[in-house]
This record gives C-alpha cells, sequence and structure tokens, in this order.
C-alpha cells in the first residue's frame, strides 16, 4: 500500500534506497531460478532455521529489510532517509543583511532585528506594535515605546527591499509602494484612492470615487491601473524564501491512436530487478560444505532473510505495477468521452466506490492512486483526483458530474458583461435555462471552489 501512494519521483528514491540497503537485490534482467531461491535442504540446520522463516519477521513497519535489524544502532522508529535541499539565504536573512546600510544605534538595531523577526513570509508584520514592544522588554531586555518603534518601523523596515516589506495589512504595504514610485498625477491619484478611498476602492463603488475625488473616469482607470502593477505579498517575490518547486513527473500516460484511447505506465515505474546471483551461489557453497559449524548456520539464516527480503520487495513493485495500470484503466474507461474530446463537459460523475467496485479492490487503494498521481493527456499534465467528482439531477432527470456543471458556470461567468457582472441568482437561473436546476446557494458554492469573486468584486471600468 505504502508503494502504490508514492508518485513517479519518491519511488525511484524508494527504490534506490532498498538497492543500497540490500545487496540480495540488483538491477538488470538475470533472474534466478525459483528452485535457486527457495532451495531450503540445509543438511544440519535445526528445523527452526529454515521452516520458522516469516517475512515478517524481517520486514518491519516501515518496510525496512530485517537485516538492518542486526545492527546496533538500528531503531524501529528511524525516519526514511530523504534527499536534503540546499538552503539559500532565507527571506530573514535577506532583510537582516540590508540593516547594515543604515546607520543605527545599538538599541534601534537590535529593535529592527526584531521586526525583521517578525515579518512573516509574505512579507507582513502580523503583530500590534503594543505587543512588540513588551515581547522586547520580556524576551529581550531592551526597554522601548510604541513610537520609537513605529519610528524604526517607518524609516527602516519600510525602506528595505522588496518594497512594501513589513507593512501592517494590505492598504499599508500599497501605500509604502506607492510613495517608492516616482511621483505623476496617475501616482497621486492611486494613493488618494488607498488612503481616502480604500473601502469604496476595494468594492469598486467607482461613481463614489469618481464624485468624491473630483476625477474623470479615464484618470481612475489610470489610477487603478497603478494599483494593480503593485505587489500584494511582497515576501512571495524573494527567490530565496525556501520554497520547493514540485516538478510534476507524469505517471501514466494516454495517447489518442486512431481514434482509440492507449494507456501507459512511465518506464520509471517499472524497474527491472532480479535477485543476486552471488548471494544465491553463497548458500549454494554453505551447502556444500562438510562441516556445519554454528557460524555457518548463522549466516545461512542471514542470507536467507535478504533473499527473501529481494524476492518480497520485487513482488511488492510487480503488484504495484499491476494495481496502477488496473485502476487507471478503469478510470480512463469511465472517463473515454472527455479522454477523447478534453470537453471538460463530458466528464461523468465518478467516485471512488465507482473504481473501487469496478476492479474488486479496496476504496483506500484506489484513493491512493487517485491522490498522488498525475497522467499526462492530449490537454495536459493532470492529477487523476480530478476526474472524480459527485453526481446531480439535470432537468431530464440524467446524473451529471458537478464539474460539468462547475465548467458550464465558468463559461457563463466568462461571457458575462463586466460592466454589469451577474448575480449568483441570475448564474441559477441561467444554469436552470440550461437544463441544471440548482439553487442560488449551491451556485454560491460552485463559485467560490473555483475561485471567483462575488458579482460586485468582478466589476470593471
Amino acid at each position: 500500500m505504502k508503494l502504490i501512494q508514492l508518485p513517479t519521483q519518491a519511488f525511484e528514491q524508494r527504490l534506490e534506497q532498498e538497492l543500497e540497503d540490500n545487496p540480495a537485490l540488483d538491477k538488470g534482467k538475470e533472474e534466478l531460478e525459483k528452485d535457486d531461491l527457495y532451495d531450503n535442504d540445509y543438511d544440519d540446520a535445526p528445523e527452526s532455521d529454515i521452516e520458522e522463516i516469516n517475512i515478517d519477521h524481517y520486514i518491519s513497519d516501515d518496510e525496512t529489510p530485517s537485516y538492518k535489524l542486526h545492527t546496533n544502532n538500528y531503531s524501529a522508529d528511524d525516519e526514511e532517509k530523504t534527499i536534503p535541499y540546499a538552503a539559500g539565504t532565507t527571506f530573514t536573512q535577506y532583510l537582516t543583511n540590508q540593516l547594515n546600510t543604515f546607520r543605527l544605534s545599538e538599541q534601534e538595531y537590535e529593535i529592527a532585528l526584531f521586526l525583521v523577526g517578525s515579518i512573516t513570509n509574505s512579507g507582513y508584520i502580523r503583530r500590534e506594535i503594543e505587543d512588540i514592544v513588551d515581547d522586547l522588554a520580556f524576551t529581550q531586555g531592551i526597554y522601548t515605546t510604541v513610537e520609537e518603534v513605529e519610528n524604526i518601523l517607518t524609516n527602516v523596515i519600510h525602506r528595505l527591499e522588496p518594497n512594501g516589506v513589513g507593512a501592517r495589512n494590505l492598504q499599508e504595504c500599497l501605500y509604502i509602494q506607492l510613495k517608492q514610485k516616482p511621483k505623476t498625477k496617475n501616482r497621486e491619484n492611486a494613493i488618494k484612492l488607498i488612503t481616502d478611498g480604500f473601502d469604496a476602492f476595494t468594492k469598486k463603488h467607482y461613481k463614489k470615487l469618481m464624485q468624491k475625488f473630483s476625477i474623470t473616469e479615464d484618470e481612475l482607470k489610470d489610477a487603478i491601473k497603478e494599483v494593480e502593477k503593485l505587489n500584494p505579498k511582497p515576501g512571495g517575490s524573494y527567490a530565496g524564501n525556501n520554497r520547493i518547486t514540485e516538478h510534476v513527473v507524469p505517471d501514466f500516460t494516454i495517447k489518442i491512436i486512431e481514434d482509440d484511447l492507449h494507456l501507459s505506465l512511465n518506464g520509471r515505474n517499472a524497474p527491472e530487478l532480479h535477485v543476486s546471483r552471488e548471494y544465491s551461489n553463497m548458500l549454494k557453497g554453505y551447502k556444500a560444505s562438510k562441516t556445519k559449524t554454528k557460524d555457518q548456520k548463522d549466516a545461512v539464516q542471514f542470507i536467507k532473510q535478504k533473499l527473501d527480503a529481494a524476492k518480497w520487495f520485487i513482488d511488492a513493485i510487480i503488484q504495484r505495477q499491476q494495481t496502477l495500470m488496473l485502476t487507471m484503466s478503469a478510470i480512463m474507461n469511465h472517463q473515454k468521452e472527455y479522454f477523447l474530446t478534453g470537453d471538460e463537459t463530458k466528464l461523468k460523475p465518478m467516485i471512488l466506490k465507482d473504481i473501487a467496485d469496478e476492479i474488486e479492490m479496496d476504496i483506500s487503494t484506489v484513493s491512493r492512486v487517485a491522490n498522488s498521481k498525475y497522467v499526462d493527456t492530449p490537454y495536459g499534465t493532470k492529477l487523476i483526483k480530478e476526474f472524480f467528482s459527485e453526481s446531480m439531477k439535470n432537468s431530464d432527470g440524467e446524473d451529471v458530474s458537478t464539474r460539468e456543471i462547475k465548467k458550464i458556470l465558468q463559461n457563463i461567468i466568462s461571457e458575462e458583461s463586466k460592466k454589469k457582472p451577474l448575480t449568483d441568482e441570475k448564474l441559477a437561473a441561467h444554469l436552470k435555462e440550461k437544463g441544471y436546476p440548482i439553487a442560488r446557494r449551491t451556485v454560491a458554492k460552485y463559485r467560490e471552489q473555483l475561485d471567483i469573486p462575488v458579482a460586485r468584486l468582478r466589476k470593471e471600468m
């Protein structure tokens, strides 16, 4: 089950770890005959040495071969090894380094350093200044005032790169960035929007803003464009922000060949493995030996454990391949219309139980495949769990996928007039006309899941 859950890259790491840990496991096409692997006729060995060998005795819960248990420093709680990522300069360190460009007293520097340490990865200080003053006193032994901390925040922290860092809210963040831009009429109007009309600006009450600041529609548009150029999360622009980019490796590939679907498993998931011939020969050598010492008997036991562990791992990988292909084949056939056309409205309702029943496996097995695997299709690389959705009845009484309804909702919103966006109630009416009678609150839920704002916030000038 753990091997099934691993995506391609993690599976490769697990495989390399097993090859490193178990010398009885080799890569390549060579295979041992069945008799070589399970020949248990060791003349003078006690019966318990052979017959009581059980794979559970030397494969622990975390799939570690039992021969690891023979080392003095091994613990069953040891975590699996992972490849370390190189650590660059952290965002906090990047900001700290800039403090050296300011002329600060020892106390001012310590306060600035504390403020930098309070900045989140997105670039904000979310704590009240009064709390920071208290913390400085209790944890650093620095007794200061709210006025001094705010002065350092304004004149030091807010002048650090990237622009807008150290703000306490979005309004302040945008204002800091605007103040650092060259003086233009558009900048001045943008500052007015942020400082004196921020509430109306966020709610897109454009007529109120034009009346309040006595500006034309074109001037308001230019000011809004100036604001849209700003970064609402200045910390996110720092390249060394310890963010790890995940490179997706598709586990499956679906191709359309002569109007038919062809599924293949990424070759990296199907390595050629075999049990070491050398270890089998060692076992034969001990059998051929005329003297049967205790050390030799222990060696036989030890070698057999490693050979059995290698065979178990090979069988587990074969099972993994079969399960992956069986599960994905069922999903592909269930969603055949979509994979042939790429039209998301062709996606059928499908839940984990549907596939589990079809392949006669447990729902948890299907879940492990769906939640962590990707498939390369003619329409892009997709996470398999995206093909699952609940069903609803349309006006004809047919079961339709909620994904289909969301796609149609998305299309309706993309075609609406941005000067007068459709409310959720009107969106529900449009869907009803198309044969999807769903309630307004359901429309709101789907809209939120699609990350689409309410009508008022979709309005444009």
